[in-house]
């Protein structure tokens, strides 16, 4: 990205001020000068949180159009995502495709049973040049994040790798990671990557920076990251703009694992009712940057960020969740200067042949476009689901009705509920007394057939990880500790969903560290100088989500997977009951 006047442009000026300075010039034989060059269009696709959805999502996108009128279309699906970039693509002659992370984790079965192979396979044939790593990409530990970059099967979980694609190839694009710095000192994945287009007085050089969120270790399970330093993120992505501009590169493109929020349309580029913790990085970056990418929070946005700074000249894009949506990015580049002359963005809905529960087709919206499948792709999809269907189709039990997943984190529903109330029967016999569900780590709602029945596939799709349960033993006070911890200023504010017999009064309006007003089992108080057996998942026993007072837990038993628990409390009755609410209340 060169700031200073182009080299042809001072010997032009230079050559003016003699021919006006010359007696007699003839300046019908002053040779003629070369055209300026056009600006050269570069297309870039941006995509994030694709978490491993290489079907339709069976349940429909629902948004408000640029009109202000609600909408629902099924979208995403790896094969119909393809033909949108490739569409997009097709406009112009230079393109390149950029995800800001959770391509992989929190997947559904036919991707996450097989270790989120058949996700970076799809990628793969879609043509994704590069990925920023997001927290869900450790989600099994850093050196199986490097097997799915790099291939093969060698085993780093309890899930053997490679059973479909043997060995499996690996990933054909780049994971980006600026801001994961491993003990030598050098970072897990390249900080960076290029890319040039054209040749001669048109060629022109993209540069990405990749990098995840700083507090993505509050995120996975520790021993994931257990030696990995995570990085400020602008300080991280402001400490390459150097070593781009000395590479040459012409554009800057940041794509990040961090986001925000909006009260505007998911096309609407007014930044109306922007918030979220990206805001706080933005406002530090080197305003040389163009494009910036973003996720995490599964919301779609689109902001020209000088509204806000006018300092700083970026796009902020995001393209909410599990390629239902792309974003279309286009930058004119100016070959001579080095510089974005004009950039525009538009959030396009990947809308698929949509099918309900039962497998009936769904109606297209004719709002907008229905893209067909790519065959190549669906076919490759269809091998893995095939793999998949026996497993996901098994019946498992029935329940009463709709579990919807928690919307705000702090919000108390049936489905969190019900896992927590799976988690204490399946851990009883280890002396559970309370069971606490992290409502984070709730992927979805469980929503089941006509009659009732819940599959195996169901029930891995609301919890996807792998978990164990564990049950350890804590003193009142370091319960009333760790309660507290919900509500303090360390990352995300989210109450647990808790077993039934436990309930707590909660007040955001007290200080922090006062904040749980009352807490009962069994309709007692808790003791802070009694023990209390208490079960929760693995993720959270070793201090995920910030929880770090269920590490100070002793005589732990190790359980059943957090799956066979449920499924075994499915089987307990001919149909479960939803359980009511009210066992965590928000005082008045």
């Amino acid at each position: 990205m060169i700031k200073t006047a182009p080299k042809f442009a001072l010997i032009l000026l230079a050559s003016l001020a003699l021919s006006a300075c010359s007696a007699g010039a003839d300046l019908a034989s002053t040779p003629a000068i070369a055209a300026t060059p056009k600006p050269v269009e570069v297309k870039i696709i941006g995509l994030n949180d694709f978490h491993g959805n290489i079907e339709p999502i069976r349940r429909p996108l629902r948004f408000t159009d640029d009109a202000g009128q609600q909408q629902q279309v099924y979208a995403a699906g790896a094969a119909y995502l393809t033909t949108a970039v490739e569409t997009y693509r097709a406009k112009t002659e230079h393109s390149l495709t950029i995800a800001a992370g959770d391509l992989i984790g929190g997947s559904p079965l036919a991707s996450s049973i097989f270790l989120d192979e058949p996700a970076i396979g799809a990628m793969n044939r879609l043509g994704l040049d590069f990925n920023a790593v997001g927290n869900h990409e450790f989600d099994r530990g850093w050196k199986e994040l490097r097997r799915i970059q790099e291939g093969g099967c060698e085993k780093h979980t309890l899930r053997a790798p490679c059973a479909v694609e043997n060995p499996y190839p690996g990933a054909e694009f780049t994971f980006l990671a600026a801001n994961v710095i491993m003990p030598d000192g050098t970072s897990l994945f390249p900080g960076y990557g290029m890319k040039r287009f054209g040749e001669g007085d048109r060629a022109v050089s993209v540069g990405i920076i990749g990098l995840t969120l700083k507090d993505t270790p509050t995120l996975v399970t520790p021993s994931g990251v257990a030696g990995l330093d995570f990085t400020d993120e602008a300080d991280a992505i402001n400490g390459l703009i150097p070593a781009l501009e000395e590479a040459g590169a012409d554009a800057i493109v940041v794509t990040i694992h961090q986001g925000l929020t909006t009260q505007a349309g998911y096309n609407d580029k007014s930044c109306g009712g922007i918030d979220g913790p990206l805001l706080d990085i933005l406002a530090r970056l080197d305003p040389r940057i163009d494009v910036v990418i973003s996720g995490h929070t599964h919301r779609a946005y689109i902001c020209q960020y000088s509204a806000i700074d006018p300092a700083r000249d970026f796009l902020v894009t995001s393209a909410g969740y599990g390629g239902s949506m792309l974003t279309d990015i286009t930058l004119m580049i100016d070959p001579a200067s080095g510089e974005v002359t004009a950039k525009s963005a538009d959030n396009i809905i990947i809308q698929s042949v949509g099918t309900d529960r039962e497998g009936n087709i769904a109606a297209p919206n004719p709002a907008f476009p229905q893209f067909a499948a790519n065959a190549d792709v669906a076919a490759y999809v269809e091998m893995y689901v095939a793999a998949s269907r026996d497993a996901a189709t098994r019946p498992v039990g029935k329940i009463s009705g709709e579990a919807r997943d928690p919307g705000p984190p702090t919000e108390e529903t049936a489905l969190g509920n019900l896992i927590a109330d799976a988690q204490l029967f399946a851990t009883r016999a280890a002396g559970a007394q309370i069971a606490l569900m992290n409502n984070s780590g709730i992927r979805t709602s469980l929503i089941p057939a006509a009659d009732g029945t819940i599959s195996y596939g169901d029930i891995y799709t609301v919890q996807p990880f792998g978990n164990t349960l564990i049950t350890k033993s804590f003193t009142g006070a370091q319960l009333l500790a760790l309660l507290e911890q919900q509500f303090d200023d360390e990352g995300l504010v989210q109450t647990f969903s808790p077993s039934q017999g436990f309930a707590m009064v909660w007040d955001m309006t007290a200080p922090v560290g006062a904040r749980v007003v009352e807490v009962t089992l069994d309709g007692d108080p808790v003791d802070p100088a009694g023990i209390y057996r208490v079960t929760m998942n693995s993720f959270l026993a070793a201090g995920g989500d910030g929880f770090t007072v269920f590490t100070q837990g002793t005589n732990t038993v190790t359980g059943p997977t957090d799956l066979d628990g449920m499924e075994a409390y499915l089987q307990t009755a001919d149909i479960i009951q939803l359980p009511a609410l009210g066992r965590m209340i928000a005082a008045q």
